[in-house]
């Protein structure tokens, strides 16, 4: 959540994306970002996707089906299309990142720590490729900084 100086709230993550880009672009990640691929790339992973994900993740919430039953679906539904234009581009609208980039890795990041060994030989090298170029970045390092657990009788802190 995002408040603003004016006391406006943003609680949706691309939407806190999307202000921040507007404030301050230096990338061009915004530059693709009217497309419709760019939309659909978003929409299928906010949805579709993640809905897989939240079942692959936590399978004992969702008996319907297996763990290896919510994976293959992910990979099929989702993944392999990634896969696929990753094979053809280092991004996934071509030669630079952009916010279909940017919304997406967090996702696929969470996907591929649920049984890392498994992402490790999936039939996704172009994907693993990209998600490890990400998170091995400068600037995801720079922000996925790893503080303290805060514990009962700490002093509050602001970042």
């Amino acid at each position: 959540m995002l408040q603003l100086p004016d006391g406006q709230v943003i609680d949706e993550s691309l939407d806190i994306m999307n202000w921040a880009l507007q404030q301050a672009n230096p990338e061009g990640w915004l530059d693709l970002a009217d497309t419709q691929v760019t939309h659909d790339l978003i929409a299928r992973n906010d949805g579709l996707f993640k809905a897989l994900l939240d079942r692959y993740k936590y399978p004992e919430r969702h008996p319907e089906c297996t763990v290896t039953d919510y994976r293959n679906q992910a990979v099929a539904l989702c993944l392999q299309d990634l896969n696929q234009r990753l094979t053809d581009a280092p991004c996934l609208l071509g030669n630079k990142p952009s916010l279909a980039d940017i919304a997406i890795v967090p996702f696929i990041r969470q996907f591929a720590q649920v049984d890392a060994d498994w992402f490790a030989s999936a039939p996704l090298p172009a994907l693993r490729t990209w998600l490890n170029r990400w998170v091995e970045s400068d600037l995801f390092q720079a922000v996925m900084v790893k503080y303290p657990a805060w514990q009962a009788g700490d002093p509050p802190t602001a970042l």
